[in-house]
């Protein structure tokens, strides 16, 4: 994929009404992180260097931006963070530009730090954890 703005991004949570999606705006920034977790499978046999195996891959994508009271996908977002169980998990999306599909992530959302000083406008953050496998979904 060519480079792009990240400013052209764009990040959607599913309604509470399926296939109806929110754009969640008044985002400034967006970090998408990568973990895995190993088991280590070193043995007598490997005479001293480690060995491993990877078992298990985790993402999770955090927007942060500004709080905005009438955004409707912001507003969409602090109600499934009190989500608990199987209703916590929700169906989030995003795309870079140029891209030809989405990507799809049945995920939990937590909300991060809020607030902001004298001269500030208030911050607003939100971490979507995924679970499962990514799917696609073309762009209409």
């Amino acid at each position: 994929m060519a480079r792009y703005n990240a400013r052209d991004c764009v990040f959607e949570i599913e309604s509470e009404t399926p296939a109806t999606w929110i754009e969640i705006g008044d985002i400034s920034t967006f970090s998408k992180s990568h973990e895995e977790e190993t088991a280590d499978t070193t043995v007598f046999g490997s005479q001293g260097q480690a060995e491993s195996q990877k078992m298990q891959l985790g993402k999770s994508l955090t927007l942060e931006g500004l709080h905005n009271t009438t955004d409707a996908g912001q507003t969409r977002v602090e109600e499934v963070s009190e989500l608990l169980g199987d209703e916590s998990l929700i169906k989030f999306r995003f795309h870079a530009p140029g891209a030809t599909n989405w990507t799809v992530w049945t995920a939990h959302v937590n909300l991060g730090d809020q607030g902001g000083g004298n001269n500030d406008k208030g911050a607003w953050a939100a971490t979507f954890t995924r679970s499962g496998a990514d799917t696609t979904a073309a762009i209409v």
